[in-house]
């Protein structure tokens, strides 16, 4: 099933704006996706070569536990069974706000859905399939 994801990978910045002029100028990426309205300057993807970089500016839950990597999927019901068959043990999903719904492991949100999971080493990991 991850076969056919692609890898992204987070990476925490302090000023969005300084992060972007970086990878974009500096690196020659390019602009992906942006935040927009309240979470504008939490959030942006940014593509250097074939590689994928999600900006973040972590919240307090994120400094907690935030997953530095994620599997893209196109059905992340079907790649949480899929790993579930295979023994991956997800963690319980979490209710950012109240629009967000809550199946088993999966949160879904009006921005996409998410699982998390831990490899055999105690990295967390994530899914992610966007809306």
């Amino acid at each position: 099933m991850l076969d056919k994801a692609h890898f992204v990978t987070f990476v925490t910045v302090k000023k969005m704006d300084r992060a972007l002029k970086f990878y974009t100028d500096a690196l020659g990426g390019k602009l992906v996706m942006k935040g927009e309205g309240d979470m504008e300057d939490s959030w942006a993807s940014v593509k250097v070569g074939k590689n994928e970089f999600w900006l973040v500016v972590p919240s307090e839950w994120e400094k907690r536990e935030l997953a530095y990597n994620a599997f893209i999927v196109d059905d992340i019901g079907a790649a949480v069974a899929d790993l579930k068959s295979k023994g991956v043990k997800f963690t319980k999903a979490e209710k950012y706000g109240k629009d967000t719904k809550i199946e088993g492991p999966i949160a879904r949100h009006s921005w996409g859905a998410e699982a998390f999971f831990k490899d055999s080493e105690g990295n967390l990991l994530m899914l992610w399939q966007g809306v």
